[in-house]
């Protein structure tokens, strides 16, 4: 189960992310982490730019929704998921761990 973190502004959401992947997708959970691979390399932000965007495509959110709070540099991130509580973006992501991801850039 992810340890998602209630907000003011939303949901916190800590992420273990795997960039320089072969596919953009939705690994599943561990240690209380969304796994996630991204195609993009770890450089100048670009992974954690094609996070977002996949994080947006699948609970369909608005990139704008999301922001990087911690972990710019490292695997381990959180962002803040805004204007969403905690148990809907649960119910988000339950359908996205369900089937693979098909956002590819």
């Amino acid at each position: 189960m992810i340890a998602l973190e209630a907000h003011p502004e939303g949901t916190i959401l800590p992420v273990r992310a795997h960039a320089g992947a072969r596919r953009n997708s939705i690994e599943g959970t561990r240690a209380g982490n969304l796994q996630v691979s991204v195609t993009q390399a770890p450089e100048k932000g670009k992974a954690n730019k094609a996070i977002v965007a996949l994080l947006a495509e699948s609970f369909g959110l608005r990139k704008s929704q999301i922001e990087l709070v911690s972990g710019e540099r490292s695997p381990q991130k959180r962002f803040l998921i805004r204007a969403i509580a905690p148990a809907e973006l649960r119910a988000r992501i339950r359908p996205a761990l369900e089937k693979p991801s098909t956002a590819n850039d």
